[in-house]
């Protein structure tokens, strides 16, 4: 077998076996069924000719890049032993292809490793490639480990794509794009928090000048990992760009002796040629598929924290609970300060169980109330940190991960727990499991707040442990599910600094911010269902003035923000007036009126020219049904917005469009004066799809900070 020729949703990816490692041919949009002689003929165009000082070999990229192969950019496998074998030859030993993988073996005589590589094209069109490095127990020098500096997973990119977007942020504004051109060079990211951060490129995205929500083609990667990792677009003078990365390895930390292997985590590259909602349809349709994925509609939840901070007091939490259950709310989770002596943040992490000061009977008279309400009950933990002023620190120091000549500067007041020590892990998960059995816990919010810095194991000597943390905290979420069967876990990390589908292949719905100020979530939530689907990612009405920013909003806005996601309250619902709880009960009303579109459908975004405006949705994958949120977040220098296209719709369909004004309606910047809007506002009005999609409509101008909710009928 010469050629492998995958083909799945649109998407081909074609390689040749032909050569001592698999090259690809092409990775995009789909070719059709090729002959032997296509294939053949796509191998000959794949060729890369430098007419001057160019080896006397063809250029192409191969899925482990080296330099016998000429390639100058960074190697798809780097190490050494002692100094010695750092120019690896892999060849292909073994290839087993099945109808949507190929499995590799390469062999090394001069590393003396056996690599693997697995690359699959799922359904939906996703390039997944994974790499195992092994180093055979008979191998020849086992004095020395093998110093394994880097795998790198890379992928063509044609020279077509010209224009990079990835990410920023910091705390409270995550998921930030930022765009440029692609250059000669690397655009290199290095992630070196020990986890993703608030500040992670999320997803490496490559295009055609100008690709947009709908519009271009796109290349995007993604690492399925929740530690330290790099990510790349790199062009030479002689080649087109390559795009990828891998985990970022810290020195020592991967050393293979005879008989060790290295795994690494999961790649994914996307491409399409519908703009970034296409690369987005093509991520959530494959977590949709997975067996874990939640499927029961998502519980909305109240969340204490915002309501109530440490101040526990069972009667006030019980009255909580009462007015959460009014609303509609159906999980009800207890945030921080529960447990023993936490009063503030400055202690007691490390120390679960519940505080007899505050809770003289634990937390099972208001885990019951909860229950008895008609509520699941949830509660927060931040496993993986630890507090010096604990119980746990004071009679376990060792634990702490850090070097052993003393302990660093600490974050938040408070230092990581060791979780590679197996008393430190069994403790965690020991003391985790007791408290979720006894008070009958649904839900575990999974809060990680502090970077890895310094990190390394007492335990080992100090050897670092930064991957051997982040597989430690995978261990933990894994074997606490095995214990409690239906047990769901949010992803939350100081907000949404650990978002990533490594830690989403153990948890069921990640916090995107701990920012709830409907203006900044609007970007960040749009940027964070550019991987995830809506189902997965937390939405909160939360109060006005925002805690974070001081920002005060109308509910329409807040209301709106919260609708098209996994919803839930982070407010004080004992403090509202009857006619604020009316508003809220009609917005968890529709909001689980439309829970299974959430979960199903297609999410979609509107290109605007306008930055002030967005129009973003969730159309039925048959496009009989779809919700809309047109928003504006301040004003624009136009007075009005102009037509405006309602994309994923049927345009040989007729839609009625009502305005839903159960839960408010916004404040226009000026009359009305669009039949459409007052038909729309009155019951509804039917309108063509072609109308809807090519036309667009009139959209009225919303006064700054409001939002417009549309439901659409076929």
């Amino acid at each position: 077998m010469t050629y492998v020729h995958f083909r799945a949703a649109g998407v081909s990816l074609a390689l040749d076996l032909a050569g001592p490692v698999p090259t690809v041919l092409h990775w995009g949009a789909d070719l059709g069924e090729l002959s032997d002689a296509g294939l053949r003929a796509l191998a000959g165009s794949a060729v890369v000719e430098v007419p001057h000082n160019a080896p006397d070999v063809p250029r192409r990229l191969t899925l482990l890049p080296g330099e016998r192969e000429f390639w100058s950019g960074t190697p798809g496998l780097a190490g050494h032993l002692a100094g010695r074998r750092t120019t690896p030859r892999p060849v292909l030993v073994d290839a087993r292809v099945t109808e949507d993988t190929l499995a590799a073996e390469l062999a090394d005589d001069i590393t003396g490793l056996r690599i693997g590589l697995e690359v699959q094209l799922t359904p939906q069109g996703l390039v997944r490639l994974r790499h195992r490095v092994r180093r055979p127990a008979d191998d020849a020098d086992p004095g020395q480990p093998y110093e394994l500096a880097g795998v790198t997973a890379l992928l063509p990119l044609p020279p077509r794509a010209t224009e990079i977007l990835d990410f920023t942020g910091r705390w409270a504004r995550e998921r930030q794009p930022q765009r440029q051109n692609i250059t000669d060079g690397s655009h290199h990211r290095h992630g070196r928090r020990g986890k993703p951060g608030p500040d992670s490129p999320f997803l490496l995205l490559a295009g055609t000048t100008g690709f947009a929500n709908r519009t271009g083609e796109v290349w995007g990667f993604h690492l399925a990992w929740s530690g330290e990792s790099h990510w790349r677009i790199e062009r030479l003078p002689e080649s087109a760009p390559v795009l990828g990365g891998g985990e970022a390895l810290r020195p020592g930390e991967v050393r293979l002796r005879p008989g060790d292997e290295y795994v690494s985590p999961d790649a994914f590259f996307a491409w399409s040629g519908h703009g970034l909602d296409g690369l987005a349809e093509r991520f959530h349709g494959y977590l949709r598929a997975r067996p874990s994925h939640p499927v029961r509609p998502r519980p909305v939840i109240v969340n204490t924290w915002e309501a109530v901070y440490f101040d526990h007091d069972l009667d006030r939490l019980r009255a909580l609970v009462d007015k959460a259950a009014e609303v509609g709310a159906e999980r009800f989770v207890l945030d921080d300060g529960w447990f023993l002596g936490r009063r503030d943040d400055r202690t007691s992490l490390g120390d679960w169980r519940a505080d007899p000061v505050v809770w003289p009977g634990g937390l099972r008279p208001l885990a019951d109330h909860v229950r008895a309400k008609g509520l699941e009950f949830g509660l927060w933990f931040e496993p993986e940190m630890i507090s010096l002023d604990s119980e746990t620190a004071r009679e376990h120091p060792e634990w702490i991960l850090s070097p052993s000549p003393g302990l660093g500067a600490p974050t938040r007041q408070q230092y990581v727990l060791d979780l590679t020590h197996p008393e430190a892990f069994d403790h965690v998960l020991t003391t985790m499991s007791a408290a979720i059995t006894e008070y009958g816990v649904a839900y575990v919010k999974w809060d990680h707040n502090r970077e890895l810095q310094e990190a390394v194991s007492r335990r080992n000597g100090d050897v670092v442990a930064v991957a051997a943390q982040a597989r430690a905290s995978y261990e933990l979420m894994d074997q606490l599910r095995v214990r409690h069967p239906g047990l769901e876990i949010e992803s939350c990390s100081a907000g949404g600094s650990r978002i990533d589908l490594g830690v989403l292949a153990r948890t069921d719905r990640v916090w995107p911010s701990d920012c709830i100020d409907p203006v900044e979530r609007v970007m960040i939530d749009r940027w964070t269902m550019q991987l995830l689907p809506p189902e997965l990612v937390g939405v909160h009405v939360g109060s006005s003035p925002a805690h974070t920013t001081s920002r005060r909003t109308d509910t329409t806005l807040r209301f709106a923000g919260a609708l098209l996601g996994h919803a839930g309250v982070e407010w004080d619902l004992t403090a509202r007036d009857e006619d604020e709880l009316a508003a809220l009960r009609a917005f968890i009303a529709y909001h689980k009126s439309i829970r299974p579109l959430i979960a199903r459908g297609t999410v979609v975004n509107a290109d605007l020219p306008d930055p002030a405006t967005t129009l973003r949705g969730v159309v039925d994958a048959d496009a009989t049904r779809a919700v809309y949120i047109w928003a504006r977040t301040v004003t624009s220098p136009a007075v009005l917005s102009g037509q405006v296209q309602f994309p994923g719709l049927d345009p040989d369909r007729d839609y009625t469009v009502r305005i839903v004004g159960d839960f408010g309606l916004p404040q226009f910047h000026g009359r009305i004066h669009s039949p459409w809007v007052r038909q729309a506002l009155d019951g509804g009005v039917t309108l063509p799809g072609a109308v809807l999609v090519r036309a667009g409509l009139p959209m009225p101008a919303l006064a700054a900070q409001q939002a417009m909710v549309l439901d659409l009928g076929a």
